[in-house]
């Protein structure tokens, strides 16, 4: 090495508060509500580029709306909004306690984010298709999916429409038209851009739009979809949620240090919005924003939903070992279920009786879809899916090589338990 050139330091991100640390989130440059201009939906997309350094906002600190990106939205859907974010709130804790419980082997809750799932799906048509991670089970229950269809899955029991196939929580819904959910990460993506563009050449009227956390838009797969997306103009909105840490790698591992996420539209030259995800308004206007940008051919649009992750990133997973706990309760943008409460409270339309009353009606109606779902069996109380339905569905005629197979599966497990059936009774040993 030349003595007389600097010696090369490699820089690791590193977050700014650890267990312990006392939390002060003052350097983050929050704009005020109502000041962020709104283009025409049409405009070029260099036209939003400013607002992918920005932050959208709707609700002030007084609780009203304000601004150009104020929807508007008339009470009864501000209702509906609020409870269907109650509603997945209440469905997160009671799976949490079912996990606790053994009924389950894994879960994921959204708390914190829910009016990303809750408002982008009221912002787009019902039949556009929708592309989620896991954690937008909000989404699916502003749907109409069935709660207790829900739970069968996260069960894995023998009413469970995916048969066991899918880990827990990573739901298929064709007729809410809601793709299957994949545990490989920003995979998404380019089936979200692909299904798009195959929507334009057939000259549909379907836009399609998908999820990522901000931790997978590292990975190569959300790169190739923007790529195509830009290139073809595809009738496309790509919501990348940013709530600060993938599991227990923070935001910086993904490029948060540099610049914002929204600011990658600039690069792909595509339409971009940063938007508070905490703010249900807000997002209810971004997302139909961009919807009726692609539904008018106008391209694809990036949206960058700015929000924290309250509580772990799974079940498995331990938040207090790598942030500190002072983060939640500093977190200036708020919680957006408490955010839109207040704000109905505000308008004179709601108040603490009538939240109460959702609350518990909410988590009645939550508990009833769980026992439900119980009698239809538990993961750890049998009531699976019959053992030969693991062959199925594969082929439309299965070849001699699986049926062999499978018949010597049944075979073995007959020696190994002579008491077990293969039509999902209770005792059935996994």
């Amino acid at each position: 090495m030349d003595g007389n050139l600097p010696r090369l330091a490699l820089h690791v991100p590193e977050p700014r508060f650890r267990p312990g640390d006392a939390v002060d989130f003052g350097a983050l440059l929050l704009s005020r509500a109502g000041e962020q201009l709104r283009p025409d939906e049409t405009c070029a997309a260099s036209a939003t580029h400013g607002l992918c350094h920005d932050l959208i906002r709707v609700l002030g600190e007084d609780d009203l709306a304000h601004g150009p990106w104020n929807p508007a939205l008339d009470p009864g859907t501000l209702i509906r909004m609020l409870r269907l974010m109650a509603l997945t709130r209440a469905f997160d804790a009671r799976m949490v306690r079912a996990q606790r419980q053994g009924k389950t082997s894994f879960y994921m809750k959204s708390t914190g984010e829910e009016a990303t799932a809750v408002a982008t799906a009221l912002a787009l048509a019902d039949d556009d298709m929708v592309f989620p991670t896991y954690r937008q089970q909000g989404l699916l229950i502003a749907r109409g999916y069935p709660l207790v269809e829900m739970v069968d899955q996260i069960f894995s029991n023998r009413a469970d429409r995916l048969k066991g196939r899918q880990l827990p929580i990573m739901y298929s819904a064709r007729a809410q038209s809601v793709f299957s959910i994949s545990g490989n990460l920003a995979t998404q993506i380019p089936q979200a851009v692909g299904w798009a563009m195959a929507s334009a050449i057939r000259g549909d009227s379907r836009i399609a739009t998908a999820f990522v956390g901000e931790g997978s838009s590292a990975e190569g797969d959300f790169h190739s979809g923007l790529t195509f997306a830009a290139v073809y103009h595809a009738p496309v909105v790509i919501n990348l949620v940013n709530n600060q840490w993938a599991i227990s790698s923070f935001s910086g591992f993904a490029g948060a240090e540099r610049t914002t996420f929204a600011a990658r539209a600039i690069g792909y030259g595509i339409a971009g919005l940063r938007v508070d995800g905490n703010d249900p308004l807000a997002v209810f206007a971004a997302v139909r924003w961009a919807a009726d940008r692609a539904r008018a051919n106008a391209g694809p649009t990036l949206i960058e939903h700015f929000t924290y992750r309250a509580e772990g990133h799974s079940t498995s997973d331990d938040p207090g070992q790598y942030r500190s706990a002072a983060e939640r309760t500093e977190w200036p943008l708020g919680d957006p279920v408490d955010r839109l409460m207040r704000h109905l409270v505000t308008l004179g339309v709601w108040d603490a009786g009538q939240q109460a009353d959702m609350d518990a009606a909410v988590d009645a109606e939550v508990r009833d879809a769980v026992r439900a779902a119980e009698a239809h069996g538990t993961l750890g109380q049998g009531l699976h899916h019959p053992f030969r339905t693991m062959f199925e569905d594969v082929f439309e005629t299965p070849p001699w090589h699986l049926v062999e197979q499978s018949e010597q599966a049944i075979r073995e497990r007959r020696i190994k338990w002579p008491d077990w059936s293969d039509e999902g009774d209770v005792g059935e040993r996994p």
